[in-house]
């Protein structure tokens, strides 16, 4: 489940009332009418997609095509706008004496049927935007934060699939692509989890980044690769059934200054340049080199300060890396957080295989 945020529960309602508020102002129609009508049905659609409700269905048809996608999604807002009217022309009926018929109480006009549907698309076309670049992305992107070039420090983690060639040489092309779709999926909770952003997909790697502040409050960043490992590891009878292995994957992690910026015109994308992303890509091959499965710079190190207990750290010195005119410390992480030996041995195998 995604964190629960007692706050939410409040807001999604608010803006629900608001959308009401808006239709009665528009319709002429009484605004304590409008704006309950609006809470209850606003509000579990927001909900909805915060993950909040009905989580499983909505992980489901996301990861159906476009028009699958959107078809399933306003038929659910559907029902959510049923049931929700009809909770509302309750509230109405008993509380504020509206309608003499409850069962006339709970009807929807044409009018607010259809406004009601017309938010609704134009919400599962925005949230499914939003998924298609990713959360973060898209609202800097609407903010117009990275409009103009900024430098910021933030933590890169570059997460690599271990063993996808030979995956790949033994069952095709297409079955490695399932592969690799069903473990960056898996993936995009525990970022979600750590308020990280998945940033970009390259052949069989996955790139994550923080904000410091994100990232290192609570070793969010650590936490993110020890829960996708866990993540893995509860569902190994399903990999095994379906794929014949359980993923082992390689984790780099680094943090430093870089130049954000909004490129491109017909395909916007935010993207980040400096030495700090190459370092974070060069760790990757002594990780490899080293067998070792997560690793993580002493810059990264330094800034996270005190651990959560249950992580071990093993300092592996310095190492010269291209691109750096000084030696960087590096060091390699186990254990941690009370990991299954499932899961433990899934981030082994990332060391062992490549």
């Amino acid at each position: 489940m995604p964190p629960f945020r007692a706050g939410f529960w409040i807001v999604a309602p608010v803006i629900g009332m608001l959308a009401g508020l808006l239709y009665g102002l528009i319709f002429d129609v009484e605004l304590l009418v409008s704006g309950i009508r609006g809470a209850f049905i606003g509000a579990p659609v927001l909900l909805y997609e915060r993950g909040l409700l009905f989580q499983a269905w909505r992980d489901l048809i996301r990861r159906a095509a476009t028009p699958i996608f959107v078809a399933a999604t306003l038929a659910t807002y559907i029902a959510m706008i049923a049931a929700g009217n009809a909770g509302a022309g309750t509230v109405l009926h008993h509380a504020f004496g509206y309608m003499p018929n409850p069962h006339v109480a709970m009807l929807m006009s044409d009018a607010g049927l259809a406004y009601a549907l017309g938010i609704s698309a134009l919400s599962a076309f925005v949230f499914r935007v939003r998924d298609l670049i990713g959360p973060r992305v898209f609202a800097n992107l609407l903010i117009g934060r990275y409009h103009r070039p900024i430098s910021e420090e933030r933590i890169f983690l570059f997460l690599d699939v271990a063993g996808s060639t030979r995956f790949a040489e033994q069952h095709g092309d297409l079955a490695a692509q399932r592969y690799l779709g069903a473990i960056f999926s898996a993936l995009a909770l525990p970022v979600h989890r750590a308020r990280g952003s998945i940033d970009d997909y390259v052949g069989d790697m996955a790139l994550v980044s923080w904000t410091m502040k994100r990232g290192t409050r609570d070793a969010a960043c650590l936490r993110c690769v020890f829960d996708f490992a866990q993540v893995i590891a509860d569902d190994a009878e399903r990999w095994v059934a379906e794929f014949g292995q359980v993923p082992g994957f390689r984790a780099v992690l680094h943090c430093g200054s870089v130049v954000t910026a909004e490129i491109g015109l017909e395909r916007h994308k935010i993207a980040y340049f400096g030495d700090t992303l190459n370092t974070t890509s060069r760790l990757e091959l002594v990780a490899k080199e080293l067998g070792v499965s997560i690793l993580i710079s002493g810059d990264l190190l330094d800034r996270l300060g005190t651990l959560p207990s249950g992580i071990i750290v093993e300092d592996l010195g310095s190492r010269t890396v291209r691109g750096r005119h000084e030696p960087l410390r590096i060091a390699a992480v186990h254990n941690g957080f009370g990991l299954s030996s499932t899961s433990q041995a899934s981030a082994r195998h990332g060391a062992e295989t490549g």
